[in-house]
């Protein structure tokens, strides 16, 4: 099973972040953290790496109802977008966790509804890409 939704666009990175976000936010999504992988790499290892970016985005609605079904299922949240530079000049690529790939791993059925409804928002707002 394939564990990521996927597309690339045509664009630069910068504004590829920005298109995102924006998608995700009308699928009722915030993007609570944003880890700049490129930056992180140069100043920690002293190595260039493509432009690389993990959004660490939430459904507040929905991940509430995932805590209170699963005490653990924080360990999974938020669910990860990542926008990365590919090697064609404009292409970007644009990836999200798919969460029922991902809760296959936990043992408790009232997630599995939640994973769906998930699943479909990411896929939707990977789409309008």
């Amino acid at each position: 099973m394939k564990y990521y939704i996927e597309t690339t666009i045509e664009t630069d990175f910068d504004s590829a972040v920005e298109k995102v976000k924006e998608e995700l936010k009308k699928e009722g999504f915030g993007v609570l953290t944003e880890i700049d992988i490129h930056n992180t790499l140069k100043a920690k290892l002293d190595v260039d790496f493509r432009p690389y970016k993990i959004l660490g985005a939430c459904n507040p609605p929905n991940a509430f109802e995932a805590l209170k079904a699963e005490e653990h299922i924080g360990l999974m949240l938020p669910c990860n977008v990542v926008v990365q530079e590919s090697s064609e000049p404009d292409k970007i690529k644009v990836s999200a966790i798919d969460p029922v790939a991902s809760m296959m791993a936990v043992d408790n059925s009232a997630i599995e509804p939640i994973a769906h409804l998930i699943k479909d928002k990411l896929a939707r707002a990977i789409e309008q890409l």
